[in-house]
């Protein structure tokens, strides 16, 4: 099964739940995304798949981006007065915006959609159809 970008309708139910439920709950932590790839019959559907993977990768590109910010906010630390402001400024940008990611991307899988992030999502689309359950 192709994860099609166009297809909005995933309201078939597997398990306790229904597709689009299940590739919502995938984003809220890494515990549930990791869950889905791993039990049955959640791990055999590509839309839950597809979610679970692109969340992981979410929280990965997200870990390596607190990282370079943390880096980048010692280094702004050093200049009097601006720096600090400058680098809490940049924090509270970054922040809202993972917010405004992870919001877009949980309303997209309640609606149904194979919604893609540029990067990740090319990359979680391939991971999610080279599984063959």
């Amino acid at each position: 099964m192709t994860a099609d970008p166009t297809q909005k309708s995933a309201k078939q139910k597997i398990g306790f739940l229904t597709e689009n439920i299940a590739g919502a709950l995938a984003y809220l932590t890494l515990i549930p995304a990791i869950v889905f790839l791993l039990r049955d019959p959640y791990r055999r559907n590509c839309y839950v798949r597809f979610h679970s993977i692109q969340c992981l990768l979410c929280w990965a590109t997200g870990a390596l981006v607190a990282l370079a910010l943390k880096v980048a906010s010692m280094l702004l630390f050093i200049i009097p007065f601006v720096g600090p402001l400058f680098a809490v400024l940049v924090l509270v940008i970054v922040g809202l915006g993972a917010v405004a990611i992870w919001i877009v991307l949980v309303v997209k899988a309640v609606q149904g959609e194979f919604f893609k992030l540029p990067v990740l999502g090319d990359y979680a689309e391939q991971r999610a159809n080279a599984v063959q359950a």
